[in-house]
């Protein structure tokens, strides 16, 4: 479920884009420095979308700096961290161990299971400084456990349109409810906007993740909450439509918070970046349908 909340490289100005990827590489770092190898291995764009926004709106000290790395390893580049760097290194580790388990449950990958082993006693710090947040990111992935375990075995049946969306968006509630509780920073005036900012996105998330993956679902008899009705008439619309409405609403949260710094960016993401794995994923798909049926014309 990450990799999702990306920029769109082709629509930003050169110097935005270096500014995103110092708040980014500063975050790779502070993952280093925080908990390792280990937990650079768990770093994704998403949280770095995090880190901007809530820099943007609380205006903490910043900290520049230069580094090298494997990644640019011939000459130094320079990042930027600041306290919400480590808030989100420590989101991102959570995060990252519960789905580490998570994957390891539903498939038993063995790789997970190894990595969710190397996490356990760092997640258990962030669990003392964060319980609230460690305890529902927690109960919510178990909750989407027990429904993706329900729908695999025949749990989930489509009887009917509305009540199958109905369970598509109880299920990606529940990671909405994941990624509003690490929005909210802390209880302060902006603690009901981030949240629902986050949780919007949240579902945005989880909802892009069953798309892209219905057909590697399907194939592999995987749980997919979209399966039900993935091969029926209009389904392309209908996720779009999903998607559309989820970044929507996140987006008009945003523009009700009163930022100034990295706007441009983080619009950049809103608006443009979200969409280009969708984009992607349409396109393969429209391909592979094209395939299919002049294949299916020469029979």
């Amino acid at each position: 479920m990450f990799g999702y909340i990306i920029i769109n490289k082709q629509e930003m100005k050169f110097r935005e884009f270096d500014m995103y990827r110092s708040w980014y590489c500063g975050f790779c770092q502070e993952l280093k420095k925080a908990y390792g190898k280990t937990g650079q291995m768990t770093l994704s764009y998403d949280l770095t979308f995090l880190i901007l926004l809530l820099t943007s709106l609380y205006e903490p000290e910043t900290e520049a700096g230069l580094c090298k790395c494997v990644a640019h390893p011939f000459e130094k580049h320079p990042t930027r961290t600041n306290k919400f760097s480590r808030y989100a290194a420590d989101m991102n580790l959570l995060l990252s161990y519960y789905k580490c388990e998570d994957d390891w449950l539903d498939e038993k990958k063995v790789t997970k299971r190894a990595l969710s082993v190397m996490l356990k006693k760092k997640v258990t710090k962030i669990r003392e400084k964060y319980p609230r947040k460690a305890e529902l990111i927690a109960d919510r992935l178990r909750r989407i456990h027990q429904c993706e375990k329900a729908g695999s075995h025949g749990g989930i049946k489509d009887s009917g349109h509305g009540a199958c969306a109905d369970r598509v968006d109880e299920i990606a509630g529940y990671f909405g409810d994941i990624m509003a509780e690490i929005f909210a920073w802390r209880q302060d005036e902006w603690q009901q906007d981030l949240g629902r900012m986050g949780f919007f996105m949240g579902k945005f998330i989880y909802l892009m993740d069953a798309y892209e993956d219905v057909e590697k679902d399907e194939k592999e008899g995987a749980f997919n909450p979209l399966l039900p009705f993935c091969h029926t008439e209009g389904f392309e619309e209908r996720c779009e439509s999903m998607l559309t409405m989820m970044m929507a609403d996140c987006s008009r949260v945003f523009e009700k918070l009163p930022l100034i710094e990295y706007v441009e960016i983080l619009r950049n993401i809103l608006y443009s970046g979200v969409w280009c794995r969708y984009e992607m994923v349409k396109s393969r798909r429209a391909k592979a349908a094209e395939k299919s049926l002049k294949k299916s014309d020469r029979k």
